[in-house]
């Protein structure tokens, strides 16, 4: 039975928090120590989004991503109300465990794991659609409605994120994910670029779930997920 509304919100909240604490948690350490390596940061965006979604893919759909969340709503997958909640709990929960990540490691030169781009912005634009594109092509293709349901999907997905990250990391920080950007942003109070980073995942998201949807159109595409009075479903793959 699906989860009403609120412990899925709850669900987004807790797992875009831990995004975003281990992740930019990564981020900060490894600027501070130099332990980690570009290549540690990158598995450890990898592995938080694998762990959790099969933590709460069944539950809410560990999107963990308001890009994820507009494509599926867009794409007839998830209902408004429930897309514009989820966002609300990813934004909450990003910022929230950026501002854990400043009370304990403070701003310093990664300001909180901000993304920052050495790419032009439209360069930085197109590097961050594309990522996010190919992210989103991925999540339709293990999900089932707004849901991840293979037992594939948090490897299919973490494996994803982590060659994003090591591609375009260096470039762009590989944000694909508002909330994951606007977190961070918040906390260190850093907005150099952030529209980019907003903009641009979403526009991906929208590209690659409509292009999959097109092509898998005549060949028993996903169905669509009915929603009865209680609310709370959601899924399919999170992102960085």
């Amino acid at each position: 039975m699906e989860l009403p509304l609120l412990r899925r919100c709850v669900c987004e909240l807790i797992g875009t928090y831990c995004l975003v604490l281990l992740g930019c948690g990564a981020m900060v350490v490894d600027a501070q120590t130099g332990a980690l390596t570009h290549v540690g940061v990158a598995t450890v965006w990898g592995l938080i989004v694998m762990t959790m979604i099969y933590s709460i893919g069944d539950l809410s759909g560990a999107h963990m991503n308001p890009a994820v969340s507009i494509a599926f709503t867009a794409l007839g997958r998830l209902p408004t109300r429930d897309a514009a909640s989820y966002m609300v709990a990813q934004f909450i929960g990003a910022t929230l465990a950026a501002l854990s990540l400043r009370a304990v490691l403070g701003v310093g030169d990664s300001q909180l794991g901000a993304t920052m781009t050495i790419l032009p912005p439209m360069s930085t634009w197109c590097v961050e659609a594309m990522m996010t594109g190919i992210l989103m092509w991925i999540v339709m293709g293990v999900s089932t409605g707004a849901k991840e349901k293979s037992i594939t999907a948090g490897l299919a997905v973490g494996a994803t994120i982590t060659m994003e990250a090591f591609v375009a990391g260096p470039l762009t920080n590989a944000s694909m994910n508002p909330a994951r950007s606007l977190g961070p942003a918040i906390a260190a109070s850093y907005f150099e670029n952030l529209w980019l980073y907003v903009t641009a995942p979403i526009a991906g998201a929208l590209a690659g779930g409509f292009l999959y949807h097109w092509i898998r159109a005549d060949s028993n595409p996903n169905p669509v997920i009915e929603h009865i009075t209680t609310p709370e479903i959601e899924i399919t793959a999170s992102s960085t």
